[in-house]
């Protein structure tokens, strides 16, 4: 490779080639790590988000067939083995969406909860099984938790679309740095001396 001793500047040339070797490997680094934050916001949209919405709709539904059990026409001891099961349903599937990621907000909002439902059976027990205020506010509480799942999911989507966003800008803008830099090597590599030995006539009056 005779032809790179001809070119001028090769200090310069070695500095923008380990330049665009770095630039690249910056950009595929910087791509992967916006890949995995992207992959674990939607895993948090699935599993702390959809899971526990999923929770908190079922423990809406126990809520529910309660007040249809304190409706109904069954007698005493019905209604309190029906009401004992569905509060047992209804604690199992709360200490599930207690183990799911919660805001601040949504703690504050489930020991809220929590507390009407430990105060369910020794109300129904006084008042002769008939319907209890506490579950009202139970059904309030949990559609409170409802909307902070929905805000909460808002905004891992909001920064999934950002984080899109940024991988896009980024490798956009590295893609016109590579291609700046393949035009300044160009530039040296032409500006470089001839590799191709001017062979000059014999004037023919000299024969």
């Amino acid at each position: 490779m005779k032809w790179t001793n001809n070119i001028k500047n090769k200090s310069l040339a070695s500095i923008i080639l380990l330049a665009l070797c770095l630039l690249v490997l910056l950009n595929n680094y910087l791509e992967r790590v916006h890949a995995t934050n992207v992959k674990d916001a939607i895993s948090t949209l699935y599993e702390d988000r959809l899971i526990a919405e999923e929770y908190i709709l079922k423990m809406t539904s126990t809520i529910y067939q309660v007040r249809e059990v304190l409706a109904s026409d069954s007698n005493s001891n019905s209604k309190s083995n029906v009401i004992k099961t569905l509060n047992d349903n209804f604690n199992a599937t709360y200490s599930a969406y207690s183990k799911t990621k919660l805001t601040p907000k949504e703690k504050t909002t489930a020991v809220e909860l929590l507390n009407y439902i430990n105060k369910f059976e020794p109300t129904f027990s006084t008042n002769n099984y008939m319907p209890s205020l506490y579950t009202n506010k139970a059904l309030i509480t949990l559609s409170k938790l409802s909307k902070i799942q929905l805000e909460e999911s808002k905004l891992i989507m909001k920064n999934v679309e950002s984080q899109y966003a940024t991988i896009k800008a980024s490798s956009q803008y590295a893609f016109a740095i590579i291609i700046l830099i393949l035009v300044v090597l160009q530039i040296i590599v032409f500006s470089a001396e001839s590799i191709i030995p001017v062979i000059k006539t014999k004037d023919p009056s000299l024969n």
